[in-house]
């Protein structure tokens, strides 16, 4: 039997939860590019998720952009489905946009950065020769 009563004089007991951000995958098609969008933790419980967005995202034949900004964690099941989409994109390179410093660290350990095109900010928001985006009047 256990007793979580908390004994005269001393402050209550708060048990530390650690925060677990669930990964997710979402395949968005534009106009121009097909956009993988990851979030949370990318780990091997989001697998068969990552293998359907990849043939999904594949098979739209257009250009390739993982966005990457909102990935918290990322483990070996991440950097394969990165290097599936890279091998297997034929006409264009993929492009990973906004990845966090963990992600970073990853793909240069691994190499996998030859094989993508990594940019900082969102594609057609520089302000220089943006043709896509609105022009100034």
């Amino acid at each position: 039997m256990t007793n979580d009563a908390t004994p005269p004089g001393q402050a209550p007991r708060v048990p530390q939860v650690r925060s677990v951000d669930p990964g997710s995958v979402h395949v968005l098609y534009e106009p121009r590019a097909t956009r993988v969008v990851l979030t949370g933790e990318i780990d091997a419980e989001l697998g068969p998720d990552l293998l359907e967005a990849a043939e999904d995202a594949l098979s739209s034949g257009r250009p390739l952009q993982v966005d990457a900004h909102h990935v918290t964690f990322m483990d070996s099941t991440g950097l394969a489905f990165l290097a599936r989409l890279a091998s297997r994109s034929k006409a264009h390179r993929v492009t990973l946009i906004r990845p966090p410093a963990v992600v970073k660290f990853l793909i240069e350990t691994t190499n996998i950065v030859q094989l993508l095109d990594v940019v900082d900010e969102e594609p057609g928001l520089s302000s220089a020769g943006n043709e896509d985006g609105p022009q100034p009047a």
